[in-house]
């Protein structure tokens, strides 16, 4: 179960005087009666997933990890981020699993683009295109290289058996091509956007595919779902913290964890918190942080630099595996006396020196998530807690957690510099 712990906020959280209030969003949201409510599928997915599409994700899943050595995610923001994110919490970096998940149609440089496309000329790979429209630019020019890539590998019939699409049920280019050529689909709900969809097929078929077992994904997002669906959650007093710290003058959010593996978590966290609350000249800023890595370049800054940032510091209690501190019979370097102590041990203090001084001499608030442990079961719970919190603090905040017509812009600007028709 995720614990929410307040007492490095430097203050005190009235949550009395938002109890009316939380009620009443708490109350809209299960309704689905507020602005954006047409998105508000993904509360009760957990319980409510389609059963026979759940069972072709791992069908899918099992066929791409006995015929192929990797599975290429095309796909960008939601349509892909969540799925890194769980894939890489949960397996790590450098995990030993036999199915190499490769993403492309997430970025424009030729540069990366040209080292995909040369290290999978010896692989034997599928492809999973997400896409709710099949013509978002960077997605749809991604597939289109890597299909033609396979295509000419193994020919369209069976190039065709190598690609799965997760797209909308109804309507969208990318739901005719995969009818014209006979792709394998799957759906992206409607009433679910990007970034919420994660326990949809946009994150399961990858999850599968990485060898994660994806009934205990489930069955974390339900128990979140159990948890955190309720009026005195974990995930609202998050949310209550996170908007009295920005109405307190702390703009920016650092999303904090000790783990490597957290990086892509933290990217996704990012998307959440930003697309859904950065609106009419509002909102916190999130960014990310991975200590102690980071505290040897940010750690002066968030010590004595400007007072505009809160840090939010993700614990795992259990971290899975551990190494242990050998001995060194000629201690140059003085350590011996951690010799027999474990890395989990070190990491711990740590973090917990590094919270004292940020809070205590700093005077930067900190919030402590604690989670059991980061495997399926915990980081669906985790990804489940922080759509909770993340919906209550943009209602909080006056806003539509579900829109994002600020990204709007930059692509008209683009397609007009690019010559699109229309543009």
């Amino acid at each position: 179960m995720i614990k929410v712990c307040d007492d490095k906020l430097g203050r005190k959280i009235d949550y009395a005087s938002y109890k009316d209030e939380v009620a009443s969003i708490h109350k809209m949201i299960e309704e689905k009666t507020g602005e954006g409510a047409d998105y508000l599928g993904w509360t009760h997915y957990p319980e409510t997933f389609d059963k026979e599409e759940f069972e072709k994700i791992k069908a899918c899943g099992k066929y791409i990890r006995e015929n192929f050595d990797a599975l290429v995610v095309c796909g960008i923001g939601g349509s892909y981020l969540g799925a890194r994110a769980a894939i890489e919490a949960i397996n790590g970096l450098y995990g030993d699993d036999k199915v190499e998940i490769i993403y492309l149609g997430q970025t424009f440089a030729p540069s990366y683009i040209a080292q995909v496309l040369k290290h999978l000329e010896t692989k034997n790979f599928a492809i999973n295109v997400i896409s709710k429209s099949g013509t978002t630019t960077e997605t749809a020019l991604g597939f289109r290289l890597v299909r033609e890539l396979l295509e000419k590998k193994i020919g369209k019939e069976k190039a065709a058996k190598a690609i799965f699409a997760t797209t909308d049920k109804e309507k969208g280019a990318l739901l005719e091509l995969s009818k014209k050529y006979g792709y394998t689909r799957f759906v992206l709900p409607a009433d679910i956007g990007g970034r919420y969809s994660v326990f949809t097929a946009v994150g399961l078929l990858p999850l599968a595919a990485a060898g994660i077992d994806i009934d205990a994904f489930i069955r974390g997002a339900h128990k979140g779902l159990v948890a955190y669906g309720k009026e005195d959650s974990e995930a609202y007093k998050y949310a209550i913290i996170h908007h009295e710290l920005y109405k307190a003058g702390y703009p920016v959010e650092m999303m904090v964890s000790y783990e490597p593996r957290f990086v892509q978590l933290g990217e996704w966290w990012k998307q959440l918190f930003g697309e859904s609350e950065g609106k009419d000249h509002t909102g916190v800023l999130p960014v990310s942080a991975t200590f102690s890595t980071d505290l040897h370049s940010l750690g002066q800054f968030i010590q004595e630099g400007s007072p505009v940032l809160f840090e939010t510091v993700l614990e795992i209690e259990n971290p899975g595996v551990d190494v242990v501190i050998p001995h060194d019979d000629d201690n140059l370097d003085k350590l011996n006396y951690l010799e027999g102590k474990t890395f989990d041990f070190v990491n711990k203090k740590a973090q917990e020196g590094t919270m004292d001084a940020h809070s205590e001499v700093g005077g930067v608030p900190n919030i402590l998530i604690k989670l059991d442990e980061m495997n399926a079961e915990g980081c669906g719970e985790l990804m489940y807690f922080f759509m909770r919190a993340c919906a209550m603090s943009c209602y909080l905040n006056k806003v539509n957690p579900f829109n994002q017509p600020g990204v709007e812009v930059y692509k008209k600007n683009m397609f007009h510099l690019l010559g699109k028709p229309g543009f």
